[in-house]
């Protein structure tokens, strides 16, 4: 199983974050670096893996409604995706 652990803490942007997210997910060029594309390439996902979310309640402190609407793509990634696991810890 795949484990990708991201720190709330580093998305301090909306650009930061999509730079952070695209290193992290070793997403390619063509990353369109917004909540679409995240889902788009994170939904297909067809290798086990778990997302681990440290310092999760800094997503929405940092971005506002964009952070909260970042944590809802991973939260519908855990419903509808059985290959991908997220846990959030604050």
């Amino acid at each position: 199983m795949k484990r990708i652990i991201l720190n709330g803490k580093r998305m301090i942007t909306k650009e930061v974050a999509h730079a952070y997210l695209k290193r992290k997910f070793s997403f390619p060029d063509y990353y369109g670096r917004n909540l679409d594309a995240l889902w788009d390439l994170l939904s297909t996902t067809v290798k086990e893996t778990e997302i681990v979310l440290v310092n999760a309640k800094c997503v929405p402190e940092n971005l506002g409604r964009y952070g909260a609407s970042l944590l809802q793509v991973f939260d519908d990634l855990n419903e509808e995706n059985r290959r991908v696991k997220v846990i959030y810890l604050n």
